[in-house]
């Protein structure tokens, strides 16, 4: 098992690093807690700690490649250390520049492990709560469908939309309906995807799961007309015990969050909060957005269907 170098990686070797200079791990200090070596570098030494905090958030680690994945970590946190050895030998650790970024990461990792905090208070959701989900989104579980949909997205800025429900309705073919766009000088993108209902957003599919195949419908938001064809639909149910464990982690997640929200809003509420200088002054207004066609794949702010039809993309 090789553990590729990925950015992803390099984000959390430089996060754990950050977190035990945070926690006081001086190399000088004498009182510190023994910790089980895996290494010394230059007399510095790299902790079996280390290397598990690292393990515990790479993906694709199992049971079978763990001690490589073990390896490979350790082989990181080596080439790290004798770069983090040349930086202070240089006393690089001490530029304005390197003292804002620790700054700035110690910010961010105080800020993270209180909100973890907070949302782990989050209880979890019970059996009662789980089933009543599961019973009250067929679409997503009972009368699960995969969707192979056709999508036409006609901005509205490019001229008049009249007539276009009419045509379109009178069984018109998508390529027919891109021909009369096309007469009528309608700016106009096209796009085609296949997706079970999980991948639908949850704004769109009720009114997709009552399309027919072969049917087509139209989706009128304030900056674009979306023409929508179900071209096919495959019936893939999911039963109750399957669903079970992604309904709790959802539900959990919702309740995270929401716990995250209302302290964020508490804290917000009970703090002295000043505006200095040019961020006192009042904003000035916005220019107007550019509308962009959904089918850009790039949703306009501000409106739920509107984004939800660009995660057809």
């Amino acid at each position: 098992m090789h553990l590729p170098f990925t950015p992803k990686l390099l984000a959390i070797l430089v996060t754990t690093a950050t977190a035990l200079t945070l926690a006081g791990c001086d190399k000088a200090d004498s009182s510190k807690t023994a910790t089980q070596v895996a290494a010394k570098v230059n007399g510095t030494e790299i902790s079996v700690h280390q290397i598990n905090t690292i393990l515990t958030r790479a993906s694709g680690v199992t049971n079978e490649n763990a001690p490589q994945a073990r390896k490979e970590i350790l082989d990181r946190l080596i080439d790290q250390e004798l770069v983090v050895g040349q930086a202070m030998a240089k006393k690089l650790d001490r530029t304005p520049e390197t003292l804002s970024a620790i700054e700035a990461a110690r910010r961010e990792v105080l800020s993270r492990a209180y909100l973890e905090q907070v949302s782990a208070t989050a209880a979890k959701p019970s059996a009662d709560e789980i089933k009543h989900y599961f019973d009250e989104n067929p679409n997503l579980f009972s009368k699960r469908r995969i969707y192979n949909i056709q999508e036409l997205s006609i901005n509205k800025s490019s001229g008049s939309m009249d007539g276009l429900k009419e045509f379109a309705s009178t069984g018109k073919s998508m390529e027919e309906i891109a021909i009369w766009l096309k007469a009528h000088n309608l700016q106009t993108k096209g796009g085609a995807s296949t997706r079970p209902a999980e991948q639908i957003p949850l704004e769109l599919l009720p009114k997709i799961a009552t399309m027919k195949d072969g049917q087509t419908s139209i989706i009128d938001t304030p900056q674009v007309m979306v023409v929508l064809r179900l071209v096919s639909s495959q019936s893939a149910p999911v039963d109750e015990s399957t669903a079970k464990p992604v309904i709790e982690q959802y539900l959990q997640t919702q309740r995270k969050n929401k716990a995250v929200a209302d302290e964020m809003k508490r804290l917000k509420e009970g703090a002295k909060i000043e505006f200095v200088g040019d961020f006192a002054k009042p904003a000035t207004a916005a220019a107007p957005a550019k509308e962009t066609p959904v089918a850009d794949n790039k949703a306009p702010p501000g409106n739920a269907l509107e984004k939800g039809v660009a995660g057809l993309k």
